[in-house]
């Protein structure tokens, strides 16, 4: 088999209409995951999976919809990252199927504009059209009315050391935000990249057992979640059954669909060493989704140890119930919104987050006087933190809790593809 027919890709001839992925590759360990967060990267939701390995070799299907609010996919690109992501099928891969890829280049882009509403996000979906992935954000506002920007990126093409690239990136960046836009400039990222990531704000201690807490009760629940979407929530069941195979463990999960689902799933079991040998993920006429995996440890055994399938499937369910936690702060007279989502073990953050809440903030109509991306390590795991301090407009007062609660409504239905 060519390299090339390793990703297929048969798209939807109407509109609405599924298109479909097939990934026919050497497996390893967490192929799935890393699969699941590319193709959500591109803006698409997976409405259907099968997948099969016998731990060597790996057939996965993907029944993929754009998002509503996505443009055009460039399916050639999506077909090159997926191929990225397989293992080499060469001889060597059974020998070193520990090798990893080396990290990607993270580049600085510095853009200074006037300020206006709307701003992040129309730079935010340039970026992910090009495919350019923002690790760290720090955006300010100054007191003539200017943006200040500073992105840390990587190139999903690989391409941004050439200079056709940065200069393709800083036009599209300039034809969208037109004369307000005064500076764009791209350069390699150098030692402020660590001192960035070290210089990011300490969360207050309150905000912050809010924000991680690992097992929210209900009452922290509603307060970040809508009571009709609370009730589809609660409805997630996680079991497992170990009579149906002689080698494996079902693993059986039924719950509301979400954008980023099934990347939830496999990042968890991923982070868990838990690998999956044969898989369906379907939907039913309820807006629900039906998930049978069957699955082993990482040493080939099943999972027959009470404590473990217990920590597994209350880790599932926080997961389905509660994949990222949203929360208004208020900063003396100012509001902060933060957003936090769990990093994979691996390093590699969750896709389009920024994306979603800028688009959320627009539709409001709020404004955002400053922004930030870091991470924050709890002893559990660590997290990606988003912080927005929101500006107050005629439109949108944000004194009352009511206001705020629409806040946090509207953003995390965004996150979670509920729009």
């Amino acid at each position: 088999m060519g390299s090339d027919d390793a990703v297929v890709i048969q798209v939807g001839k109407r509109a609405g209409e599924a298109s479909v992925i097939t990934v026919n590759c050497p497996d390893k360990t967490g192929l799935g995951c890393d699969l699941c967060r590319t193709i959500l990267e591109f803006g698409l939701r997976i409405s259907r999976a099968d997948v099969s390995t016998d731990g060597k070799w790996c057939y996965v299907v993907y029944w993929v919809i754009p998002c509503p609010e996505l443009g055009s996919v460039n399916w050639a690109h999506l077909k090159d990252r997926l191929l990225s992501a397989c293992p080499s099928s060469s001889i060597s891969f059974y020998f070193d199927s520990g090798a990893r890829t080396a990290a990607s280049q993270v580049y600085l882009l510095k853009v200074l504009c006037i300020d206006r509403k709307g701003l992040l996000n129309d730079v935010t979906r340039i970026l992910g059209e090009l495919e350019l992935i923002i690790q760290r954000v720090k955006v300010s506002t100054t007191p003539d009315g200017r943006v200040v920007d500073f992105f840390f990126i990587t190139d999903g093409m690989e391409l941004l050391h050439t200079k056709q690239r940065q200069e393709e990136t800083c036009a599209r960046l300039s034809a969208v935000l037109g004369e307000s836009c005064e500076t764009c400039e791209i350069q390699s990222a150098g030692p402020e990249y660590e001192i960035f990531q070290q210089g990011f704000s300490s969360l207050p201690n309150a905000v912050a057992e809010e924000l991680f807490r690992p097992d929210l009760p209900d009452n922290e629940i509603r307060s970040q979640v809508a009571v009709s979407d609370l009730t589809k929530l609660k409805k997630c069941t996680v079991s497992m059954d170990n009579s149906l195979s002689p080698a494996h463990t079902l693993l059986q999960i039924h719950c509301v669909d979400q954008k980023g689902l099934l990347y939830d799933i496999l990042r968890t079991l991923k982070d868990c060493n838990i690998q999956v040998a044969y898989g369906r993920f379907l939907s039913d006429t309820k807006g629900c989704r039906e998930v049978d995996l069957f699955v082993q440890q990482n040493d080939g055994k099943k999972m027959v140890d009470p404590e473990k399938q217990g920590t597994l499937c209350s880790r599932l369910r926080m997961e389905m119930l509660h994949p990222l936690r949203v929360i208004v702060v208020s900063r003396g007279p100012d509001t902060e919104l933060l957003v936090a989502n769990p990093v994979e073990l691996s390093g590699t953050g969750r896709p389009r987050v920024f994306y979603d809440v800028t688009l959320a903030l627009m539709s409001l109509g709020i404004c955002i006087f400053s922004a930030e991306i870091g991470r924050h390590s709890t002893a559990e795991r660590q997290w990606e933190v988003y912080r927005f301090l929101l500006d107050e407009t005629p439109e949108f007062s944000l004194s009352s809790g009511r206001a705020q609660a629409r806040v946090v409504d509207r953003v995390r239905r965004s996150l979670m593809g509920w729009n």
